[in-house]
């Protein structure tokens, strides 16, 4: 049956929670905007009139596709080239989602997006919708077909996993504007010892070329080996401008929720360092440095005001 302009009206006010759900189970913007509309495809296949509750309807279509999603992606990264990382939003980016909580923040953060790829698909959705959109267990039972304590067992299960690798702490927008500046000004001092301190011990640094951008296959652990490479990476370099094409700006904003180092070269972004913060210092950095998961940033960057740079990197 074809499609009303009531029926069309009623998806696209759901697609906003439909991307945002989409992206927390894939990890991928690109990824979730395929995964709403080929439920579109499914609403317009559908007898609507007989849907009782649309948006319920919705969801469970949608998340059903993402779980068939999350079990072919889990083999294609067994592949993957390098460290896999999420695919970076920007500040702004209606993919993000529902904010108004501690928990909806964090269900975004690449800390919790890497935490989430731990989990099995049902246990990744069950906290995604619960969590971070606050579906009671009656619904995520019926979404996921399963009963209700076994989904109340499985958000038990997940949130301890989850629990136990959190280490961020929650920043506003003018405090993440100073770390990343306090950050790239000791990146660029040519020393390790200003970034040493600013660095937990156990610091990470973690990057995603996906084979088409120079990336180490393994993360940097500990402050004195982050420094040394951030150090480098920060170091004005013929080669390196040769490798992307030019010295790119740097500037500072959010990402994912957390303070983000955004350079951008001509316009297009070609790197996004995301900071993950805690009370001890900064102890992670995800650097989102494929071209194939930029694409959304780009978009992103050039709708929207981000005042001057804060430096021109060689990198």
């Amino acid at each position: 049956m074809a499609l009303t302009v009531n029926d069309v009206d009623r998806f696209e006010a759901s697609r906003p929670r439909m991307e945002a759900i989409a992206y927390r189970l894939l990890g991928s913007a690109s990824e979730a905007e395929d995964a709403v509309q080929e439920t579109f495809l499914r609403w317009q296949a559908a007898d609507v009139g007989r849907i009782e509750v649309p948006e319920a309807w919705l969801t469970k279509v949608l998340t059903n596709l993402c779980l068939n999603q999350l079990t072919s992606a889990r083999v294609r990264r067994e592949t993957y080239v390098g460290e896999w990382l999420p695919e970076p939003l920007l500040a702004g980016d209606s993919m993000l989602g529902p904010a108004d909580t501690v928990e909806q923040r964090e269900s975004v953060s690449y800390a919790v997006l890497a935490l989430l790829e731990r989990l099995s698909p049902n246990e990744r959705a069950v906290y995604v919708l619960r969590e971070a959109f606050g579906y009671p267990h009656r619904e995520i039972a019926e979404i996921l077909d399963i009963t209700e304590a076994a989904g109340q067992q499985i958000f038990h299960r997940a949130k301890k996993h989850v629990a136990e690798g959190k280490v961020r702490a929650e920043v506003d927008e003018a405090a993440a504007l100073r770390i990343v500046e306090e950050f790239l000004a000791a990146a660029t001092s040519g020393r390790t010892e200003p970034l040493v301190r600013l660095l937990t011990d156990d610091a990470i640094a973690i990057g995603d070329g996906g084979g088409k951008v120079p990336a180490r296959a393994k993360a940097f652990e500990g402050a004195v080996a982050v420094a040394k490479f951030m150090r480098g990476l920060f170091k004005p370099g013929v080669s390196k401008r040769a490798l992307i094409g030019g010295s790119p700006e740097v500037y500072a904003t959010t990402a994912n929720g957390v303070p983000a180092a955004v350079a951008v070269l001509d316009g297009r972004v070609v790197g996004v360092m995301c900071l993950e913060v805690t009370a001890e210092g900064i102890a992670g950095f995800h650097n989102q440095v494929n071209p194939d998961k930029l694409e959304r940033a780009t978009r992103r960057w050039a709708a929207a005001d981000h005042g001057e740079p804060l430096l021109h990197a060689a990198f």
